[in-house]
Formats: structure tokens, C-alpha cells, sequence
């Protein structure tokens, strides 16, 4: 499962974690692959329930 980009910058934008969101912006591909970026998904504290629950734009 491939998450889009703009979900993972939506929930840190919405934490008030704007550098890390735009971080995220510039170094992540459009289309993240949460087993290859499991870890940074860790750090950012976000997990695939906070991602199946963020609203899409």
C-alpha cells in the first residue's frame, strides 16, 4: 500500500510540526512506501492508522 505524501504533511501541518512537514515535502517522493520508510514514519510519529484516518483533500 502506497500512502500519498500530502496525507503524512496534512497530519504534522495539523500537529503544528511545520518544519517537519515541510521536510517531508522536499525529501519524501509523492507516493510513500510505509515498509521502506517505516522507520521515519516512526520518528514523525505517525503510524498507518493515523494515515487511514487523515481526510484526503
Amino acid at each position: 500500500m502506497m500512502i500519498a505524501r500530502h496525507r503524512i504533511v496534512s497530519i504534522l501541518r495539523d500537529r503544528g510540526q511545520q518544519v517537519r512537514a515541510d521536510w517531508v515535502e522536499r525529501e519524501l517522493p509523492e507516493r510513500v512506501d510505509p515498509e521502506k520508510h517505516t522507520g521515519l514514519l516512526a520518528i514523525l510519529h505517525v503510524d498507518l492508522a493515523d494515515l487511514a484516518d487523515a481526510p484526503s483533500p
